[in-house]
């Protein structure tokens, strides 16, 4: 089957040199993260030919996105980080209008869309808030049924409930088929639905992996009270314990791995109360980012 997106050393040069290359597979949900600045809008601008690159290449669905830009672009939904239109026109206009463009699509599909979205069809978009007129770009990315979305920070300006149809979408489109590529600077809002993550730094790839093993290398943070206060330098050679303090009758520390030695270590004390939380992904994916 024929890659969604394939990426090959592809460069945009501001300044340095910095060359990516990665594969996203048909019909999976694709989260590529990084801070703001990092490279995520001018990947997507030269995997849809808005801008060139300097070296390297890209392949869409198996096209070459400029040479084979027209029919390419019948075959995605795209929504940009700064999603503009016509803001003298209401907002059904706007869709239906962008709906003829890509060959028409169904009234009723439009509706349901905006029904799901909360979003008013006969306001103007100049008179839109920010939220409002992302769920206008929303719609028409998905009104088509597109074989590839890509969107780019989709969840700007939406209020947590729209954030969470949004995701539901997202599901929607993978079961049918669809591929989406989704870029953002919030790990959360991604680990939900995606299969697999990119993290890039100053146009660099930094961490590729599924969300299933990038949670598996995060570590617990652990805090222990025993009845009696408990020496430190019992805990601190532990395979896979570090950062340990104690005050008081209270014992925390860091744990990459199992946690069976301390456990058993601690077993050796009376214990009066154990809290162990998992590093949060939107923490994982700062330390990715302070270590490249």
């Amino acid at each position: 089957m024929t890659t969604a997106i394939e990426l090959t050393q592809l460069t945009k040069m501001y300044g340095t040199r910095r060359g990516l290359t990665l594969t996203v597979e048909p019909g999976e949900v694709f989260g590529y993260l990084g801070p703001n600045g990092a490279g995520k809008s001018t990947t997507i601008r030269m995997l849809l030919d808005l801008i060139r690159p300097t070296s390297g290449s890209a392949r869409v669905l198996g096209l070459d996105p400029r040479t084979d830009a027209v029919g390419l672009h019948r075959r995605i939904g795209y929504l940009a980080g700064d999603f503009v239109v016509d803001g003298r026109q209401k907002a059904g206009e706007c869709l239906a209008f962008l709906a003829s463009l890509c060959g028409g699509v169904p009234a009723t599909r439009v509706i349901d869309l905006a029904d799901r979205l909360d979003l008013d069809l006969n306001a103007r978009v100049k008179s839109l808030s920010k939220g409002n007129r992302q769920k206008v770009g929303l719609a028409q990315a998905f009104m088509h049924q597109p074989e590839l979305l890509i969107l780019d920070e989709p969840t700007s300006g939406l209020d947590p409930l729209v954030q969470q149809t949004f995701l539901d979408m997202v599901t929607e489109a993978k079961a049918a088929g669809q591929t989406v590529f989704m870029s953002s600077h919030i790990m959360s809002e991604v680990e939900a639905v995606a299969d697999r993550v990119a993290i890039i730094r100053e146009g660099r790839l930094v961490a590729l992996d599924t969300v299933a093993d990038l949670r598996a290398r995060s570590f617990l943070h652990v805090r222990i009270t025993f009845a009696e206060p408990v020496p430190a330098e019992e805990f601190t050679a532990l395979p896979g314990v570090t950062d340990v303090s104690v005050d008081g009758t209270t014992l925390s520390c860091r744990v990459d791995g199992s946690p069976d030695a301390l456990v058993k270590a601690a077993a050796r004390h009376t214990i009066t109360g154990l809290r162990a939380d998992s590093q949060d992904l939107e923490e994982l994916f700062h330390t990715y980012y302070a270590a490249a």
